[in-house]
């Protein structure tokens, strides 16, 4: 069996970032998915920011923002009232690109776009039934018999089969029994650049606008007694909240009910195998964080798994992975839950708060920014963790751990540039105007000559920094042994791991 190095199992977003990202970064790459071709409903709706920025340090953004739908406002009524009107999108110092709102399956083509380019092309109809690890390989059990892999990633849903057959637990509890969620093309009076919500006692009725001629996304909590099918309940509400009549509704494009689940894996690491996305934790779509989330987790899980699959450093790297972003996982479960429960008024007193606090206070710009940056995750920082620098300290700047915001930046040959988009091809070294040689030989010294990039920044910047490939500061100062120092310690992390002497796993 010829042995491959990462198998990627799920062709979804966080699937494809991953595989995208260890491709970019030179490594071996397989994606498999049980489905018999690309998914064509809509799913998730949209990206914050961030995860507009994990694509265009991946090459996948595109022509996504031209694409999507421009979203202005977020109007809220209650008991037919309307008391809010949210302001989203509106540029602030953190937050200077807007999110998008689109189909899920819009930017999982253009991942397998960019993944084509790089030269893999997803494996469909490809089910994996059962696995086996011991200490060098991964066995999958696949329907045409047995494929050794040296890494697998399950990025393969909720209901991931990789999670299950490697014994992580999931635990969790439901929050909402029944979902209902329909894509429709309509005439609604409700203006194309915004998202209208109607709040009344514990029901809601939540209408997005999606790219097409009057298309629309339908969603809201399935009352009690609904049938199987979720037009009708969407239908009544419609009329009863917006006064559109059932026949406004002209075609039903798809339709879904579910249960929403706050579920966060025991762990994201067994071994050999790891998990990434809605495999490694699921809550509630009200903010817009899942899709994103697994963005963030795919982008944090590459550069760690590529410097291990190419022998730079031990598996123990791989530890850090969890440790940044499960805390950013279970941060995102505990708010969409709160979220949930505030605004489908679950009890009497969430009730009065949402209808007289709560919505009133989202017409102050304040809170309206506050909101804005804290959704688009544009906050989200590793610096707690093992590889970042605690607390803050006296100084302007980033930390080890921060988020390094995209900037203009000048090539070695005079190329005008930015950073995100050098991040493509690993690390950036952005250096003063006039300095950087000895710190260049340095990094590309324990990463790689091919991983490095060395970038000038005009201005009164003083220090060197050395930018992880998820944008992230990794390193900042001014002394290149200093910088070797510091990429000997991170690269020290994964001598031993924590995480080799697990039982094996098998197939369910």
């Amino acid at each position: 069996m010829p042995l491959t190095t990462v198998v990627v199992t799920g062709a979804g977003p966080t699937g494809l970032a991953l595989a995208c990202a260890l491709r970019a970064a030179g490594v071996a790459v397989r994606v498999l998915d049980k489905a018999p071709g690309p998914a064509v409903t809509s799913r998730a709706l949209g990206l914050q920011p961030r995860g507009a920025e994990v694509l265009d340090r991946l090459g996948a953004l595109g022509d996504l923002p031209e694409r999507s739908v421009p979203i202005a406002h977020v109007l809220t009524y209650v008991d037919g009232r309307p008391l809010a009107r949210l302001s989203v999108g509106v540029p602030t110092k953190l937050v200077t690109r807007p999110g998008l709102l689109m189909s899920q399956s819009e930017v999982e083509a253009r991942l397998r776009d960019r993944l084509a380019a790089l030269g893999v092309q997803v494996e469909w109809d490809r089910e994996l039934l059962g696995l086996r690890q011991d200490a060098d390989r991964v066995v999958l059990r696949l329907g045409e018999g047995e494929e050794e892999a040296t890494w697998l990633v399950g990025c393969d849903g909720a209901h991931s089969r990789v999670r299950k057959a490697a014994g992580i637990g999931f635990p969790g509890v439901p929050v909402v029994e029944r979902f209902l969620l329909a894509d429709v093309t309509a005439r609604l009076p409700i203006p194309r650049d915004s998202v209208a919500v109607w709040l009344r006692g514990d029901t809601m009725l939540g209408v997005f606008p999606l790219p097409g001629e009057d298309v629309w996304r339908l969603m809201a909590p399935g009352p009690p007694g609904s049938g199987a099918e979720p037009m009708p309940a969407l239908t009544e509400l419609l009329h009863r909240e917006a006064g559109v009549p059932g026949d406004s509704v002209r075609e039903v494009l798809w339709t879904s009910t579910f249960r929403i689940h706050r579920r966060l894996a025991s762990s994201y690491r067994q071994g050999r195998i790891l998990l990434a996305g809605d495999a490694a934790h699921i809550h509630s779509p009200f903010g817009g964080q899942g899709m994103n989330t697994g963005l963030g987790d795919a982008e944090n899980l590459a550069w760690k798994l590529a410097l291990v699959a190419v022998g730079r450093c031990g598996d123990g790297l791989l530890d850090t992975y969890e440790t940044e972003r499960r805390p950013v996982a279970r941060e995102v479960l505990a708010s969409t839950s709160a979220m949930t429960g505030m605004i489908l008024g679950q009890t009497a007193r969430a009730r009065a708060l949402r209808d007289h606090v709560f919505v009133p206070l989202l017409n102050r710009p304040s809170v309206q920014s506050r909101l804005w940056e804290k959704s688009s995750q544009l906050t989200l920082t590793y610096r707690r963790g093992p590889l970042g620098a605690g607390r803050r300290l006296p100084g302007s700047g980033p930390l080890r751990g921060d988020r390094v915001p995209d900037c203009s930046c000048t090539r070695q040959d005079g190329t005008l540039t930015r950073l995100y988009a050098e991040l493509r091809s690993g690390w950036a070294l952005l250096t003063p105007a006039g300095a950087g040689a000895d710190h260049e030989t340095a990094a590309r010294r324990h990463l790689g000559e091919d991983r490095v990039t060395a970038l000038t920044v005009a201005g009164s910047r003083r220090h060197a920094m050395l930018v992880r490939p998820d944008g992230h500061l990794a390193w900042r100062g001014t002394s290149p042994e200093a910088l070797g120092n510091a990429l000997a310690r991170i690269l020290d992390v994964g001598k031993g791991s924590r995480r080799n002497d697990r039982p094996e796993a098998t197939g369910p």
